[in-house]
């Protein structure tokens, strides 16, 4: 879902900025615009969107090194590091901020500041979240994309209880340090009560954690739901190479969203 039909007359718009601020701030800008790329987890498994990010900025006019830069900065799955990261950005002076990597990296962007122009992916509702004021009018210095995947995941999960009708308990792999995680799994929980199905929920937040996860989940569960996550979705490749190695056949169903194409 797009916010305020923003289209990429209205990137161009936002990489433009810089022309309507005071001349002492234009005074410290460098020739050439700044884009800072904020993002929740790490480079490893996302260079297809990089590739996506790119072509859209060279549909838009820009090339990264001949008349626009990109600072990267990636929080490697430690979303507390995310308030340093675009502080550090905001002191570079950067036009635009693309907070790609979920809700977390556009939370930490929107309270960062409240002038620098804001691009979002987020996962649930940016309303709820207080991202925007509303759908049709954003306001404020942020707008972006929803994909609304966690208002989804009621659906999913029957369609999982149908796929696997013998699975009694499904597990949730939820990641604590997304501050969706209470509400998300309160809902889930609603839901696998509506089911008639138990809900186990497991917790991982880095690399050390997943296979504990995995393992509780072989030994309480026979489905699982992984829910959107930037650090989930670095590991898509663990956790179906899990799936194949383990000794009964549960469905890993991924709520996140698909790679673009190459």
């Amino acid at each position: 879902m797009r916010f305020n039909q923003f289209r990429r007359r209205e990137f161009v718009t936002l990489l433009g900025s810089a022309a309507a601020w005071p001349l002492v701030a234009r005074a410290q800008q460098s020739a050439m615009p700044v884009i800072g790329f904020l993002h929740s987890a790490s480079p490893d498994g996302y260079a297809p969107y990089l590739a996506a990010f790119g072509q859209g900025l060279k549909e838009a006019g820009y090339v990264e090194g001949q008349n626009l830069a990109i600072e990267y900065r990636w929080a490697e799955g430690q979303y507390n590091r995310l308030p340093a990261l675009v502080t550090d950005l905001i002191n570079r002076q950067v036009v635009v901020i693309a907070a790609t990597g979920g809700d977390p990296s556009a939370l930490a962007a929107k309270a960062a500041s409240a002038t620098i122009p804001i691009v979002f992916v987020s996962g649930t509702d940016p309303v709820k979240l207080g991202l925007v004021a509303g759908l049709n009018r954003p306001g404020g210095n942020a707008t972006g994309v929803s994909l609304l995947s966690f208002t989804l995941l009621a659906k999913q999960l029957e369609l999982l209880c149908e796929l696997v009708p013998t699975a009694a308990t499904v597990a949730f792999l939820v990641n604590p340090n997304n501050s969706n995680t209470v509400d998300r799994t309160r809902e889930m929980q609603e839901s696998a009560r509506a089911v008639g199905r138990q809900l186990h929920v497991v917790t991982a937040a880095i690399e050390a954690e997943l296979e504990p996860a995995f393992s509780a989940v072989q030994r309480h569960a026979g489905a699982l739901v992984v829910p959107p996550d930037p650090f989930f979705t670095s590991r898509r490749g663990q956790l179906v190479r899990w799936r194949h190695g383990m000794q009964f056949p549960p469905a890993i169903h991924f709520a996140s969203t698909p790679r673009p194409a190459a």
